[in-house]
């Protein structure tokens, strides 16, 4: 069975093809989503797949040239068969041989793409999975990372109530015509009631010393390792020691001067 590797931050030479199910992605979660893909590098192609002849997928093409996303139509040649499925994986595979990415975003909540996941992670390459909370598990751990997108979509509308009022008149009508146009309530994520305990203290005895004492970082990283689809903010937080700094019957936490200057902190599972 293949390890697991750490998925990696924001790095300019880390190249990402981002290729989209639209029949299983919503177009309102697309600037979360490429904000979200960002953090892990620079989306080199993106492409969405799909029949754009069809009613249903009418949102995606108000997003698509906004966001330079390239659509791949894709005809329904029979009634009950996703062409569409097939059409990505063979994109998939002739990306993955030019040896040009180091990892691939699969945008879907569909699991048909588990076997498609596995096979570009053999070849050495990062996945990052995108997808609603009804994505079934072999996809999800598939993934070296999974997002889900109600999670994106909820900053965003976050992010909305942060900003300034704006002046009435035609913007104002422009933000109402946007605010028409969310999703609705019942499509925001509800933060879990309560944190996975045994979750975190198991990747703080991982990563801990003799004293109990583990590196936020190596943390996260084994938090990873254990659940591709692990996420603060599903438990209304951004930051994980923001996580930890909530429950403080449970852990605690420290500051250490590093070696270049500034601080790391350091958690610890109380008895």
């Amino acid at each position: 069975m293949d390890q697991k590797t750490t998925p990696r931050l924001a790095d300019d030479s880390h190249h990402l093809a981002v290729l989209i199910d639209a029949d299983n992605a919503q177009p309102s979660v697309i600037e979360g989503l490429l904000a979200e893909v960002a953090k892990f590098g620079v989306a080199s192609v993106k492409r969405i797949y799909g029949d754009f002849t069809s009613q249903r997928l009418q949102g995606w093409k108000q997003v698509l040239l906004k966001h330079s996303i390239h659509p791949v139509q894709q005809f329904a040649y029979t009634s009950g068969k996703n062409a569409t499925d097939s059409s990505l994986i063979i994109d998939a595979m002739d990306l993955m041989y030019t040896g040009r990415f180091d990892g691939f975003c699969l945008v879907s909540s569909d699991s048909d793409f588990t076997r498609l996941a596995q096979r570009l992670r053999e070849t050495g390459l990062t996945v990052y999975g995108f997808g609603e909370r009804k994505t079934l598990d072999p996809f999800v751990q598939a993934c070296d990372k999974f997002i889900y997108t109600e999670v994106l979509r909820q900053e965003a509308v976050d992010i909305e109530k942060a900003e300034p009022s704006k002046p009435a008149g035609k913007t104002a009508a422009k933000s109402a015509a946007k605010a028409a146009a969310a999703p609705p309530a019942a499509d925001k994520p509800k933060p879990a009631h309560h944190a996975p305990r045994k979750l975190l203290n198991q990747a703080i005895e991982e990563a801990s010393d003799e004293e109990g004492w583990a590196h936020l970082g190596a943390v996260g990283s084994y938090l990873n390792k254990l659940r591709s689809d692990f996420d603060p903010r599903l438990y209304g937080h951004r930051k994980l020691s923001d996580l930890f700094k909530a429950h403080p019957k449970w852990f605690e936490l420290k500051e250490v001067a590093s070696s270049a200057g500034g601080k790391d902190l350091y958690v610890r599972a109380k008895d």
